[in-house]
């Protein structure tokens, strides 16, 4: 589970470790150092040391911890960046401890907050449903277990058991949203409404219900739409506008690998029907209407955003899908019969934006090319070639639209792995 040190994944850590000690099994406690205060190491030591005591105690306990590096990028908030690099610290941990399920410590009054904030920035359904309960991403089930406890029942347990705990300073810092809304707003809103964190938690429940349905309702009108990376524009329902609206939402956050502006949506609906031919500016690149197929293309600074070459890593040494929407895709990994490299080489898998001077080799007597020549001769547009470049150290690996460079495939007989770039396939 996620163990942040701090009061809610304090008491949830404990209360597994003694579930888990009647039940037979182990419990895993995840942290991640964000290493945005100065505190952060001394929260580190001291949840290390406490799990340290509960393990000795007997509890089938064990503790791993990730620092993260680098920060934001330009124009990006802290809060986003902070969250995003923490759910993929915690998968990494999760996946390397042969765990598929991670506990989250969220409660009622955390998802009364995250409905409000979500309503003040205009959400629609998919947002006002705040956080759900469970869900599966990357091949791991996330799930709060305590999302309907009130504060006061986790404050009641950490006085019970004497739970000692750590305080985040930071907590009080009104430049970040959700505390402004904690220590300024939701003081008057209780007082005014006592029952408001409840009625709000139910509130996100029927969203919740909401959000399913309109998104089975845009799979069954999406169905003759999709084509791969393209969305056809005739398919879409012409039943109303508003269906219309929603199946396009929902296929543009397909392509693009995140909730395009409404103001967007508003703009195709009003100037694609009839066109053969468009382009419109989108958040990390553009979208492109052709023969009546939109397409979403990301800038190559979009691309290299998250993962420019600052030693950044990602394990893709496991067959699936891993969705990357900083890249606008999702790299599939298979296990094949030739063609591909040993599992090892991607462990450790360093994704790139393309750049000048790197050639690649499409067949293992093939002389190596640059990329410009080889995407010329593989007669591949422009954005077909998007998506990142993986590398196991200096060696390339993979180049999406070419495949895996032969001069790193395993030998005959080995057990090894192959990639495939998936445009606008992340969500």
């Amino acid at each position: 589970m996620a163990a942040s040190g701090g009061r809610d994944s304090t008491a949830l850590l404990h209360a597994c470790a003694r579930a888990a000690a009647a039940l037979g099994l182990e419990v895993h406690a995840l942290h991640v150092h964000h290493g945005l205060v100065p505190e952060a190491d001394d929260w580190l030591r001291r949840l290390r040391a406490q799990c340290r005591r509960w393990t000795a105690a007997g509890w089938p306990l064990h503790f791993h911890a990730r620092r993260l590096s680098g920060g934001p990028a330009p124009g990006e908030s802290v809060e986003a960046w902070a969250r995003r690099e923490r759910y993929r610290a915690l998968a990494e941990m999760a996946r390397a401890a042969g765990c598929d399920l991670v506990l989250l410590a969220q409660h009622r009054r955390d998802q009364a907050e995250t409905l409000l904030l979500q309503a003040l920035r205009g959400g629609g359904p998919a947002g006002l449903a705040a956080m759900p309960r469970r869900a599966m991403r990357e091949g791991i089930h996330w799930a709060r277990p305590w999302l309907e406890q009130p504060r006061e029942a986790i404050e009641a347990y950490l006085r019970r058991y004497r739970l000692a705990y750590v305080d985040d300073a930071s907590n009080a810092d009104p430049r970040f949203a959700r505390n402004r809304l904690r220590l300024e707003v939701w003081p008057a809103l209780a007082q005014a409404f006592p029952d408001a964190e409840a009625q709000l938690e139910a509130a996100a429940s029927r969203a919740q219900e909401a959000a399913t349905c309109l998104a089975e309702l845009a799979a069954q009108d999406l169905g003759p739409a999709l084509e791969g990376d393209a969305l056809r524009w005739e398919a879409l329902p012409g039943s109303s506008e508003a269906r219309r609206r929603n199946a396009l939402r929902v296929g543009l956050r397909q392509l693009c690998g995140f909730a395009v502006p409404e103001t967007l949506l508003t703009r195709l609906l009003r100037e694609a029907p009839g066109r053969r031919a468009a382009r419109w500016p989108a958040p990390g690149g553009e979208l492109r209407l052709h023969q009546g197929r939109l397409r979403f293309a990301a800038s190559d600074a979009s691309r290299g955003a998250r993962w420019a070459a600052d030693g950044t890593t990602i394990d893709l040494s496991r067959p699936g899908r891993h969705d990357l929407p900083a890249w606008g895709g999702s790299l599939v990994v298979t296990v094949v019969a030739a063609g591909g490299v040993a599992a090892a080489r991607l462990r450790h898998a360093a994704l790139r934006p393309r750049s000048a001077g790197v050639d690649f080799q499409r067949a293992p007597r093939a002389v190596a090319r640059s990329l410009k020549k080889q995407f010329q001769a593989a007669r591949l547009p422009a954005w077909e070639r998007s998506g990142p470049l993986v590398y196991d150290a200096a060696d390339l690996l993979f180049v999406p639209g070419l495949g895996m460079d032969a001069r790193r495939w395993a030998a005959p007989g080995e057990l090894q792995l192959a990639l495939r770039w998936e445009s606008g396939a992340a969500g």
